[in-house]
């Protein structure tokens, strides 16, 4: 059997193509602006919400060419708005974590046995923090407790005063720390010729130490090694 041949249907496309453009221009136009619009908007109605808080405040020291529903004033209001906000969370933020902080110490160090614990924990912490690790200028090597035994130290000043007068050589004061715990050590006095400088870290020095020597900077350092290569 023949196939039978249906004449095309007459739709308004068919008939107008050029609405068919118009349309689709339309629609894409919409899909582009949308976005943009609802968040204008959504600004907008934020910017009038939180600028109306603070605008009773300014209002008698607006400038003259500022309306008082200009958008400009409920944009200023609302920046205002957001710094003060932020400035309150910050002081509480810094303030209140002091005084949690200053509460959970005393509060730890008053329970027996947990305290001593807590105690030296605190101590090897402050050891590390920039404070206390801005006190050692360099890590060195000294012959101590006794020649031909070394022990990893960190030189904290030149001596001067009493303790340099009645040397007979210029001498340098090295803090030798005990391992694991840092905290702790022996404070002596080695004219200069007596100390090795290291090329280590303070940091790399103390983690070594902390660690009984199980972690040791790599050497010859990477920026120390990539020169020698050039």
């Amino acid at each position: 059997m023949a196939p039978v041949n249906l004449p095309a249907q007459d739709t308004p496309q068919a008939r107008h193509p050029l609405l068919t453009k118009l349309r689709n221009g339309f629609v894409a136009g919409l899909v582009l602006l949308a976005p943009i619009g609802i968040t204008a908007f959504v600004f907008s109605w934020v910017f009038k919400k939180s600028g109306g808080i603070l605008r009773p405040l300014f209002q008698g020291y607006l400038p003259e060419w500022i309306k008082p529903d200009s958008i400009i004033w409920d944009i200023f209001s609302t920046l205002v708005l957001i710094a003060l906000i932020t400035v309150l969370g910050l002081v509480s933020r810094y303030v209140m974590s002091r005084w949690f902080l200053k509460f959970v110490d005393r509060l730890i160090r008053s329970i027996p046995g947990v305290s001593a614990v807590y105690g030296a924990v605190k101590q090897i912490i402050d050891t590390f923090s920039t404070k206390n690790k801005n006190v050692f200028s360099k890590v060195v090597l000294v012959q101590f407790p006794r020649k031909g035994m070394y022990s990893v130290g960190f030189l904290t000043n030149e001596m001067v005063g009493e303790v340099q007068e009645k040397t007979a050589e210029k001498v340098s004061a090295v803090f030798v720390p005990t391992t694991p715990n840092p905290t702790t050590g022996f404070l002596i006095m080695l004219p200069k010729e007596d100390i090795i400088e290291l090329d280590m870290t303070v940091g790399e020095g103390m983690k070594m130490i902390v660690s009984v020597g199980a972690v040791a900077p790599p050497w010859p350092p990477p920026l120390r090694s990539r020169r020698l290569q050039n």
